[in-house]
């Protein structure tokens, strides 16, 4: 917990990892999830 602090990684952290997907698929992801 203390290194994550320090690092500045919260709990209300979102990590995002895209890859070759078009942009219309990532959005549509991002917009189920949220």
């Amino acid at each position: 917990p203390q290194q994550r602090e320090e690092a500045g990684i919260s709990d209300g952290l979102v990590r995002v990892a895209v890859g070759l997907e078009s942009v219309d698929d990532l959005r549509a992801d991002l917009a189920r999830g949220l």
